[in-house]
């Protein structure tokens, strides 16, 4: 029974995509050659894998079971060619996934020398919520993420992580607007919080804290973007929750203090995430590892390194 890994790979990705316009996206394919494929697929192994009936089409319980199975067999391929290239340098597409946070810090200068170093490989880069960029890691969608976690998260089975380094969050306020060397989190209940909207980790982490204390937390406004969070406390707007490294790169550095909540200590862990057996792009997802904790282990380390 004739199969192409290719029809195997349209089919997985039709399903983790649940979409064959999408699937056509991720592979660089038209529609019509993702439906191609599918139906060459189908014909090798003699039964139909979608429920049609449905939009978008959905694997039946024997698209199932084939789904679980070609997962296995497409990270085998990789395997193989990974030990085929050996220390060769990868080539293809690199899809690399980066919280926002990190990615405004190390992003640019990590991408210029990855791009040096690497000039066979295109990088696809995503952003989004840690929680998120691990699913996407999970369902193969992108190779490798970077995101912020507590040092105690377990990961997905078949997924593997590794510390990169550690960022300290702290609480800021306008400047001069709190002028005790020490608060409680229950005392600034009334000042209110500027933060990024649900799903970011930095305000999870908050909302924690509060609920064991037996609080909530009052939200003045929600918005992206560091600046714009940093510019709207220095005016007033309430506290803010920030990494230290963001704030000290900040133009709004000199309106702001930072405030002792002497329970509320926050820090994450930097992570770099991928698939548990290494692909064709592991080469680049180590130079992105390096490149990330170089960028955050102090200008010292990061001039020993580059003189190596």
């Amino acid at each position: 029974m004739p199969m192409k890994i290719d029809d195997i790979s349209a089919f997985v990705a039709v399903v983790r995509n649940q979409s064959v316009s999408a699937a056509a996206e991720s592979l660089r394919l038209t529609q019509s050659a993702i439906t191609r494929r599918l139906q060459n697929f189908e014909q090798d192994l003699g039964v139909e894998l979608l429920d049609r009936s449905v939009k978008p089409p959905r694997p039946n319980a024997t698209g199932k079971r084939v789904f679980e199975q070609c997962g296995k067999v497409l990270l085998e391929v990789d395997r193989l060619r990974d030990l085929v290239q050996g220390d060769q340098a990868p080539t293809g597409v690199f899809r690399l996934g980066v919280i926002q946070t990190v990615g405004d810090m190390v992003l640019l200068d990590t991408l210029r020398r990855l791009n040096a170093a690497f000039p066979g490989l295109h990088t696809e880069v995503a952003s989004g919520w840690g929680a998120q960029l691990l699913e996407r890691v999970a369902n193969a969608e992108i190779d490798a993420a970077v995101a912020l976690f507590p040092a105690t998260k377990v990961l997905p089975e078949g997924l593997v992580g590794r510390a990169l380094g550690r960022l300290e969050l702290v609480v800021v306020a306008k400047k001069g607007s709190m002028p005790r060397r020490n608060y409680k989190l229950r005392e600034l209940y009334d000042v209110g919080w500027v933060l990024n909207p649900d799903g970011c980790g930095f305000r999870a982490g908050l909302a924690r804290t509060l609920a064991q204390q037996g609080l909530s937390f009052k939200l003045n406004l929600e918005t992206f973007g560091a600046d714009l969070q940093l510019g709207l406390v220095a005016n007033g707007a309430g506290l803010g929750l920030m990494p230290l490294p963001i704030l000290e790169r900040s133009r709004h550095l000199g309106q702001l203090d930072i405030i002792n909540v002497s329970d509320f200590k926050p820090q994450l862990d930097i992570w770099l995430i991928q698939a548990q057996l290494p692909g064709p792009v592991q080469h680049a997802i180590d130079f992105v590892a390096q490149e990330v904790a170089l960028a955050f282990a102090g200008p010292a380390a990061v001039q020993r390194a580059r003189a190596v």
